[in-house]
Parts: C-alpha cells; sequence; structure tokens
C-alpha cells in the first residue's frame, strides 16, 4: 500500500473546468493549505500536516498536473501558469468551506503559494514559503557556471515536445537525481519510490509547468514589480543558504516583495518539511501567531 498522511481523508475537488486536485483533509480549527514541491506529491508534508491537525484544518492537495491531480493539456501558457495554478488553490478552499486561510508552499509549491498571495491578498491571511526566491528573482539570481545548478530549468524551458522526449525517455533517473542530489539524508524507501512513480506518470504537464515560469510566469512577476505590487501578509522565508552560492541577499530579494517578513536559513537540505518537519513545524506556527 502507498504511502499516506495517517488520519486523513482523501477528496477529488473541482476547481476548473474538467481539472480536479486530489486532496487530503484532516483536522479541525483554523485551515491551513500545504503545497507541494518538485518532484513531490502532497505525501511531502505528512509529518508536518498530522502534527498541525492538532489545532487546525489542514488541506494538502496535489497540484494541477502533479500526483493524483487532473493533468490538462498544455493549451497555451495560462494552463500552467501561477497565476492559473494560484485560482485553482483558491478555489479548493472555498469548495471546502473556506473563503480566507493560511498557506504554506515548498517549491514549486512556494510558487504558487507567493502567487495567490499577490493576486488573492483577501484570501490567504499568512504566507510561508520554503526553498524558493520568486521566479522574475530566481531568473536574474542565476548567471555563470554556478547556474549549472538550475540545469533543469532550462531544460524544461524549450519548447513542447525535446525536453518531454528527453525525460520521459530516462524519467526515473531524471527524477531519482533531484529526489537523491537535493537531500542531506536519504527519503525513506517507499515515498521515494511514491514520488518516482508520481512524476514518471506526469512527464508533460510537470515540463508544462516549468516552461510556464520561464515565460508567462516573469511576465507576471514584471508586471507586478513595476507596478509596485506587493504581499500585504506576514511573510515567513526559510530557505538554504542558496544566496551565499550563487551571489545575492535573499533576505533582501523577499523584502523587496514582503515587507512584513521574517526571513530564516536552515541546515537541513532542499526537502526539509521531510527532513526536518519539526524546525518547519515550528517555523509556521510561529508565523500563524503574527499579526
Amino acid at each position: 500500500m502507498p504511502p499516506a498522511i495517517p488520519g486523513f481523508a482523501h477528496h477529488t475537488v473541482p476547481v476548473a473546468d474538467g481539472v480536479r486536485l486530489h486532496t487530503a483533509v484532516g483536522g479541525s480549527g483554523s485551515p491551513v493549505v500545504l503545497l507541494h514541491g518538485f518532484p513531490q506529491t502532497h505525501l511531502m508534508w505528512r509529518e508536518v500536516a498530522a502534527g498541525l491537525a492538532a489545532d487546525h484544518t489542514v488541506i494538502v492537495p496535489d497540484l494541477r498536473g502533479y500526483g493524483a491531480s487532473d493533468k490538462p493539456a498544455e493549451t497555451g501558457p495560462e494552463t500552467y501558469a501561477k497565476r492559473t495554478m494560484a485560482q485553482d488553490i483558491v478555489r479548493l478552499a472555498r469548495e471546502l468551506g473556506h473563503e480566507r486561510f493560511a498557506l504554506a508552499g515548498h517549491d514549486r509549491g512556494a510558487l504558487v503559494a507567493y502567487r495567490a498571495g499577490l493576486d488573492h491578498p483577501e484570501a490567504v491571511s499568512h504566507l510561508l514559503c520554503l526553498d524558493v526566491l520568486p521566479i522574475l528573482d530566481s531568473w536574474e539570481a542565476m548567471r555563470g557556471t554556478s547556474a549549472a545548478v538550475g540545469f533543469h530549468l532550462y531544460l524544461m524551458a524549450q519548447p513542447p515536445g525535446l525536453p518531454e522526449t528527453m525525460i520521459a525517455a530516462s524519467a526515473d533517473a531524471f527524477f531519482g537525481y533531484f529526489v537523491d542530489a537535493w537531500a542531506k539524508s536519504p527519503l525513506p524507501d517507499d515515498v521515494r519510490a511514491a514520488y518516482l512513480a508520481a512524476s514518471r506518470a506526469a512527464v508533460p504537464s510537470i515540463v508544462a509547468d516549468y516552461r510556464a515560469s520561464a515565460g508567462i510566469d516573469v511576465e507576471h512577476d514584471r508586471a507586478d514589480r513595476a507596478a509596485g505590487r506587493r504581499l500585504a501578509m506576514p511573510v515567513t522565508v526559510l530557505q538554504q543558504d542558496w544566496g551565499a552560492v550563487l551571489g545575492y541577499d535573499a533576505e533582501a530579494v523577499w523584502r523587496a516583495w514582503a515587507p512584513d517578513l521574517v526571513h530564516r536559513t536552515t541546515d537541513a537540505g532542499h526537502f526539509m518539511a521531510e527532513e526536518a518537519p519539526d524546525e518547519v513545524t515550528k517555523v509556521l506556527r510561529e508565523l500563524l501567531e503574527r499579526g
């Protein structure tokens, strides 16, 4: 039997025409939505979610295009734009009876989360982002040979066809590389196997998600930067010290978007919600106590 979050019920929730999100829900109390990263599924939050469920309603979906959620064909850049995926999450919460909620995201999920915070400040009360920069800033930070760490971003930015063919031809090796290289301590075998199986079945939609982040998502960030739009809610960012590696000030980058910011670095690996769930839970609870 595949791993699951203990005590959580599973739902299939419609959020757009032809798009339903597979969602685990548990606990009771004020709502917190948790969004997974790459190459993961909702399962990455299993320990954090179980702990939060003691006093919160915890909503843990697979993003559009990932896991057991629907994977619409990429008909244009909007299909997997973070603006579209953020709208999914707001509609998901609403379908489950919540007009306003706290939101945490890791990696790709954090990109969806901060877009939700920018586009839907009336819905997002608190925002936690794990181990990312905003999309526009990510591209600006990567230059020279040090940017080789993000080689997959450039591969999946290519027009439809080549990246899907290359990745599908060796999917387990491709996705397994990130699962292994980005973790400071190995993930459990059953969890690793679940991630590889889910990613293997979602190559076109995962590539489309990344392709959007080299195009339409950059356009949306650039327009917001020019308009001076910023995140209105309390924000916490927890990340590895990538700034020291790539030569940027991560806290300054985030503060330009989030005036009410707490920025922290961690010694955990990229999969910090799995490698250091107590630390992530503590940081999230401290965020929920703010303003």
